[in-house]
């Protein structure tokens, strides 16, 4: 009889994590099979927490259903294409036809395929940190290398250009920008995004842009499209129906590229041909495209002075003023904040244990600042989606805890 072998799974993915769905996840659904009702802040999935779709958008996919049966054009179908290029235009993009616009199985999907017709073996992608993980994880599955540059808390999570072309080498291809930042809620000047620009057009970078927040902001923060300051190298927007229209589900997503297309020929066809092996996106999601893009822009309701996601992100920061331990570079956009804990006043803070912790004695899930390559250990992530009551007490049972856990820490004459 042959010897039982194992099954292994690829040392590639050694190198890659995906946290936000990981251990504390799973730990969560077993603890809500226990019966236990759990307060779940780790993802940003509208649908999860009452919000829907425009219905005509969900009108044009069903109008349109008997025209989704087949593969359609690899980069996608043509009124969602040209949906993408008339809002690029109307930004002031210069340059941007169909042929540049490929439509993807989400932004995630299209992250993956950009950087694999890009990657050999070796070669560096710039990723701030913290970051989206996706962006490190798919870095690292396509052969390269991901090289974080810091965007400093103390500097409002924003990054240093300066700092930037530090990092670059002679094996640096690209450099990623989230705007508006996901997990911190950073919007970024123009002057900030101006000068990496000038950066990534001197050293020939790629910029890689994820815009997919890109109309979620607040308290009159101003969301300046990367493609309209990068010309003389090549740009690539990335953004999606996910989380402006909320549609998480309909998996879709484009990647529009501008800027120097002309020396990136065989780029973009190495990138087709990798969208011609996966055959097609979803289609039917494609024919909301247009409808979403041209139509009324109802995420506005949400993030002005009352709206539900304004008031959220309203008790983030309020709940943040109230406690003894906690700091916050209040978020401008995106649907997220990146809660600091005081080091001084929680000596030996640590955010994984912290995050575990939380679960299992509040019922309460957190996403841990380490999810996102972020090197400091004395933060953690949530999302402003829920109601502002439920976020109240979510920060109410978050100081239960800390006041518990300095209690700890504190000098034994100190806690008599």
């Amino acid at each position: 009889m042959n010897p039982v072998k194992h099954v292994r799974p690829s040392e590639g993915l050694l190198s890659v994590r995906y946290e936000i769905r990981g251990r504390l996840a799973r730990r969560a659904l077993e603890l809500e099979r226990l019966g236990h009702e759990v307060i779940s802040l780790n993802i940003g999935n509208p649908y999860a927490f009452g919000f829907r779709t425009p219905e005509t958008m969900r009108l044009a996919m069903i109008e349109n259903l008997r025209h989704s049966e087949g593969y359609v054009h690899q980069k996608g179908i043509f009124p969602a294409r040209e949906a993408v290029v008339m809002q690029q235009q109307e930004r002031g993009v210069r340059g941007i036809s169909v042929e540049e616009v490929f439509i993807g199985n989400g932004v995630s999907e299209l992250i993956d395929l950009c950087l694999r017709a890009l990657l050999n073996a070796g070669d560096e992608v710039l990723v701030p940190s913290p970051d989206y993980p996706l962006w490190t994880a798919a870095v690292n599955l396509n052969s390269g290398r991901a090289v974080h540059y810091d965007c400093r808390p103390e500097n409002g999570h924003l990054p240093d250009p300066a700092r930037i072309e530090a990092a670059i080498g002679p094996r640096t291809r690209a450099i990623v920008i989230v705007n508006p930042n996901n997990p911190t809620g950073a919007v970024y000047p123009r002057e900030t995004l101006a000068a990496i620009a000038r950066i990534a057009e001197k050293h020939r970078l790629v910029v890689l842009s994820d815009e997919i927040y890109d109309q979620i902001l607040y308290d009159g923060a101003t969301f300046v499209p990367m493609a309209t300051l990068v010309h003389d190298t090549l740009c690539c927007t990335m953004s999606g129906l996910s989380k402006v229209y909320r549609a998480c589900g309909y998996r879709v997503g484009w990647a529009a590229f501008s800027g120097d297309t002309k020396n990136a020929v065989e780029y973009l066809a190495a990138l087709e041909l990798l969208s011609s092996l996966r055959l097609c996106s979803n289609v039917a999601g494609q024919w909301a495209v247009q409808t979403a893009l041209g139509g009324y822009q109802s995420i506005r309701e949400l993030t002005r002075p009352g709206g539900r996601l304004h008031e959220s992100r309203r008790a983030i920061i309020e709940g943040v003023a109230r406690s003894k331990y906690l700091r916050l570079a209040a978020p401008m956009g995106a649907l997220y904040a990146f809660v600091e804990v005081r080091e001084e006043a929680v000596p030996g803070f640590d955010d994984q244990e912290f995050a575990l912790d939380l679960l299992e004695n509040k019922h309460v899930l957190i996403a841990p600042g380490v999810s996102f390559n972020f090197a400091r250990r004395n933060f953690f992530r949530i999302t402003n989606l829920p109601e502002a009551e439920v976020l109240t007490t979510v920060f109410e049972r978050i100081e239960e805890l800390l006041d518990a856990r300095a209690a700890c820490s504190a000098p034994a004459s100190l806690a008599r």
